[in-house]
């Protein structure tokens, strides 16, 4: 991803996202409370995309000067953030003093819908299924490609932390897996329309 993130002009993006996938939790839900921080959570979600709705949390978190206060009002755990801004701060460093990263990119899976949020993973045929916590649950659609950081087996394959991508992306970054018969999203594009989703995250951080 920071490889990648690097050529696409957006590693300091790619770089708290990493961080926070580093952490096992973000979020709290207190017994007795769990629809007021349900709620709070919601606040954060990007549409179709975990991993910029906690690109949003770590964003808002830095606009509120990293408060304590600030996590526990939005059921936040707050040494899980500090040790998302540690781990940041030394992949940083490390970019920083080896120029480029030199870690190998690991795939991260992916799946192709079969249902509303119900998918097929596409590198073992296995059905998965959307967590009840990821911001494209209860959509009302299914969008037709996913990728997700990690599966969690409980009595069904659960996906975590998963965001939406044109079917297109896969067969750019990982033409040894996918193919598709056309391309018609572009790298600039795509560009385009991330540094437009960061703007919009910002504004509602200083809102």
């Amino acid at each position: 991803m920071l490889i990648i993130a690097v050529d696409m002009d957006c590693s300091d993006e790619s770089l708290t996202i990493v961080s926070m996938l580093s952490v096992p939790a973000i979020f709290f839900r207190p017994k007795g409370r769990e629809e007021e921080s349900d709620a709070a959570r919601e606040k954060f979600a990007v549409p179709e995309s975990d991993h910029l709705t906690y690109l949003n949390v770590y964003m808002q978190w830095k606009t509120n000067n990293y408060s304590a206060q600030w996590c526990n009002e939005h059921f936040i755990h707050i040494k899980a953030m500090r040790k998302v801004r540690e781990v940041r701060g030394q992949l940083k460093d490390i970019m920083i003093q080896q120029k480029m990263p030199s870690s190998p990119v690991e795939m991260i899976g992916t799946s192709s819908g079969n249902g509303i949020g119900v998918y097929v993973n596409m590198r073992t045929g296995m059905p998965c299924h959307l967590h009840p916590t990821s911001a494209l649950f209860g959509m009302g659609y299914t969008p037709d490609y996913i990728v997700y950081h990690e599966l969690v087996m409980t009595s069904k394959e659960y996906m975590q932390c998963v965001t939406a991508v044109d079917g297109n992306w896969l067969a750019e970054l990982g033409p040894m897996f996918y193919t598709v018969k056309e391309s018609t999203k572009t790298r600039l594009e795509k560009r385009r329309r991330a540094r437009e989703d960061l703007s919009a995250m910002e504004e509602d951080g200083s809102s």
